[in-house]
């Protein structure tokens, strides 16, 4: 997407000056005619404060009560009407109802009062079709529609913003959360939130452009008394992931009545929105006072700033079309046998994040949810293909409207070269423990499968069947050389069991008479994510990945994050990819329609306190489980230099880009 359009001064002249409103004495005729001669108002349609005019698409039903005749109406020729006072000489508008002096009026006939009006009349059997069903009776004489003309515009209006908000409803839901508030979450203890850029899976991840503050847009105006939807130009004050602490044209540095807003929402628009689409601009009520010429301010203001791109809310609605479907057909990890792959069916698609029902699930209650780029979902055919386990289906053939996914709609991994030197069965390395995320283990490559995927193991824990083994790909940013926790100073969880503490890989591996995955096969590649320590994010609680919550990034290892969930323990913390698709920009939930968890109140964390003890004690007897609660408390210590070297690593920093993070043995 292109940059944010700069606004240069002739564009404004044209764009706001016919779209303001100012509620000043009458022009002369002599000035009046001197401003037409510009143009400035040919070609738009403008109201005054209470007009009843059409053009705004959510008004009341009701009638609006009539304009004070001090008020003035600009017309689409230029000239300023005041609002008729039933005397001759005065005319009405067949399409829109708009009343005004008949001379002005469009055409001949003096029927219409714009051009567009005059346009539009073809179709306006069809909007008499629409009262007709709203008011559940059929139109008789299309005269006696067009009697009512004010209703019949707001009814037609009503009608098309109605189905609009059913087309935007699937990519432009809001969920509010009761009693939590992103905007007053972050100023009442001025948080940073992470930039939408990092999220290259997220809606605009990719095409954000350079949105900052300073960016100046169109929004509703809220301070304002009138029956009408008004709008204003105000600036981003900050910015925080998809939601703008917006502040109106005119307030300087007055905050007390700023907002938050999605930016991405609705409401949003670039400047110069409200001139084509004959929206009014109309100053804030607390500050019409300030200035005398509000056009005069808007110009020198605008001139030169930036503001959203035209094509913003096609992006953003491109952005948000996804490609799965429901009733597809998938292969995806069994949530009780990590070990083995079951079929699924895509239930819903909320954000990119799919609801999955086993297919053997007869009430649909056996679900799963996760990212469609996740990498524990793959195409019908995936495990057999590589070697996987897979469990098969009593469901001998599809049901009815099923159907597989494409396999071109999967993430693609990176190809790899296993011709060569490549990972053994019995091999040493460090990894994330899917069951849980907080803890880095050790661990023992088990089966080596096609296409450089690898079951790993975790030491110490593993089942006798080895249903408890997991699928990594080779490339995969959770496993990690030996050595890797070490040189990072990461606490390593050693095996269950193990009594020699604290943990030192060389005597582990000659104990184990074991070898440790060469360091070249591992993933070195660190992009330029953009995380830093405290950013504020929205996070998937991979334990139970339905939810979504409020989260915070802790501590940075190159591309590796530790999030926290605002409000709970730390031993529910995880390690995550800074790529991965479960991790979402500030204002997701509200964007997608997703629930978003907010942080736990302070009578939780108590009980969390208070029980975190003995869910620890409870989970050492036993390893499988929805989330563990394992939290060895190791002092780390360097290995015996002797035997190692380590080279420079980073730790708590803001590591982006490659860099040499792992061991070497000296020869």
């Amino acid at each position: 997407m292109e940059n944010t359009k700069d606004l240069a001064f002739d564009t404004f002249c044209k764009l706001l000056l016919h779209t303001f409103i100012s509620q000043t004495e009458h022009t002369s005729r002599a000035e009046r005619k001197r401003r037409d001669s510009f143009g400035m108002f040919d070609g738009y349609d403008s109201c005054s404060e209470d007009t009843s005019s059409s053009s705004s698409s959510d008004e009341s039903e009701e009638e609006v009560a009539p304009l004070p005749s001090s008020l003035p109406i600009i017309k689409n020729n230029g000239q300023v009407y005041t609002y008729p006072d039933g005397k001759s000489g005065m005319a009405t508008c067949e399409m829109c109802g708009m009343v005004g002096v008949r001379d002005a009026f469009y055409s001949k006939t003096k029927r219409f009062c714009s051009v567009s009006c005059s346009r539009s009349y073809s179709s306006n059997s069809k909007k008499a079709s629409i009262l007709a069903r709203l008011q559940g009776k059929p139109p008789t004489k299309k005269a006696k529609v067009l009697q009512k003309q004010p209703l019949v515009a707001k009814l037609a209006a009503y009608a098309q913003y109605q189905a609009t908000l059913q087309n935007q409803a699937k990519t432009k839901a809001a969920v509010p959360v009761e009693g939590f508030s992103w905007g007053n979450y972050i100023n009442s203890n001025s948080f940073t939130a992470a930039p939408v850029t990092c999220f290259k899976h997220a809606p605009m991840g990719t095409c954000w452009g350079d949105i900052s503050e300073g960016v100046r847009v169109e929004v509703p105006n809220t301070d304002c008394s009138l029956p009408t939807k008004v709008f204003w130009i105000a600036g981003i004050v900050k910015l925080a992931g998809y939601n703008a602490l917006l502040r109106y044209e005119g307030f300087e540095n007055d905050s007390s009545l700023d907002f938050w807003c999605n930016v991405c929402g609705s409401d949003i628009h670039p400047v110069g929105w409200c001139a084509t689409s004959g929206k009014p601009l109309v100053p804030p009520r607390t500050i019409q006072h300030k200035y005398t010429n509000w056009k005069a301010f808007l110009v020198k203001r605008l001139t030169g700033a930036k503001t959203l791109p035209p094509d913003f809310s096609q992006k953003v609605s491109e952005s948000m079309q996804y490609p799965f479907k429901t009733s597809m057909r998938v292969e995806v990890v069994d949530k009780t046998h990590l070990c083995r792959t079951r079929v699924a069916v895509v239930e819903s698609v909320i954000g990119g994040r799919l609801r999955l029902v086993y297919e053997e699930s007869e009430d649909k209650t056996d679900d799963f949810w996760c990212h469609m780029y996740s990498p524990l979902i793959h195409h019908i055919g995936w495990s057999r293909s590589i070697g996987h386990r897979f469990k098969r289906s009593d469901i001998t053939k599809k049901q009815d409207g099923h159907f597989d996914a494409p396999p071109h709609l999967f993430m693609k991994v990176k190809e790899v070269d296993a011709a060569g030197e490549w990972f053994k069965e019995g091999m040493k390395l460090e990894a994330i423990d899917p069951l849980n995320l907080s803890a880095i283990c050790v661990a023992t490559i088990r089966k080596v499968l096609a296409d450089g995927y690898l079951m790993i193991g975790i030491d110490g824990s593993e089942a006798a069947d080895g249903s408890d083994w997991f699928c990594y790909h080779a490339t995969s940013p959770s496993i990690f050389p030996v050595g890797f926790c070490e040189i990072n100073m990461i606490e390593l969880t050693p095996p269950r069991g193990y009594t020699k503490l604290p943990f030192k890989w060389f005597d582990y591996l000659r104990e184990t008479d074991s070898i440790a995955a060469p360091v070249k096969l591992f993933n070195k590649e660190v992009p330029n994510h953009g995380f830093h320590v405290g950013m504020k994010l929205e996070a998937v609680d991979l334990m139970e990945p339905r939810l979504v919550c409020v989260a915070t990034v802790t501590r940075i290892i190159h591309r590796l994050l530790r999030i926290h969930f605002d409000g709970w323990e730390d031993e529910y913390d995880q390690w995550v990819d800074c790529e991965s698709p479960d991790l979402y920009p500030v204002g997701w939930c509200q964007l997608t329609g997703y629930q978003l968890q907010p942080p736990a109140p302070q009578s939780s964390r108590d009980s969390q306190s208070s029980s975190s003890k003995q869910k620890k004690k409870a989970k050492s007897q036993q390893y499988k489980g929805h989330k563990k609660m394992t939290s060895l408390q190791l002092k780390e210590e360097l290995l015996d230099g002797e035997e190692y070297s380590f080279l420079q690593g980073a730790s708590d920093q803001e590591s982006n880009g490659s860099a040499s993070y792992y061991i070497k043995q000296e020869p």
